[in-house]
């Protein structure tokens, strides 16, 4: 299977995932493609540079176009590239992006970690969420005294 099938099945795959089995329905939404658009320029800006300097390098056999003599950059635009990179990247970069957001919707709707986790682990915690090794001014908070009064 080359690449380029490969990030096309990536794609339909994804889709059909966002629309029938997750029903985020993120496609069709105006904000996922302005924060698509971020990504996307970012990983044209990331993946061309690399691209371009010969850090990554692609058969042509798995890819639309041919690969350039290793003496020269591959071209900006054309052969099946953008951006120096094959356009099969922006296929997998697309899905990347899609599957990741579709599963922190589905995720969020179904109430994981619903209630901020930051601070001390669990297991350190005592009573309401104060950790259980608190005494003293230094660890009642910034006033000192810990009922909200400023030290004396």
């Amino acid at each position: 299977m080359t690449y380029t099938q490969i990030g096309i099945l990536f794609v339909i795959t994804v889709v059909v995932l966002d629309l029938f089995v997750l029903r985020t329905r993120l496609v069709t939404r105006k904000g996922f493609w302005v924060a698509y658009a971020i990504v996307l320029f970012f990983q044209l800006l990331t993946n061309g540079i690399l691209t371009s300097l010969h850090v990554f390098t692609y058969a042509d056999s798995a890819i639309v176009g041919d690969q350039p003599a290793s003496d020269g950059p591959p071209p900006f635009f054309g052969e099946g590239r953008i951006a120096f990179q094959p356009f099969e990247d922006l296929l997998m970069g697309f899905s990347l992006c899609l599957l990741a957001m579709a599963l922190w919707i589905f995720w969020g709707r179904r109430g994981v970690q619903r209630t901020p986790m930051s601070g001390p682990p669990i297991w350190r915690r005592s009573g309401r969420g104060v950790p259980a090794a608190s005494s003293g001014a230094d660890s009642a908070g910034p006033g000192g005294s810990g009922d909200g009064q400023p030290a004396a």
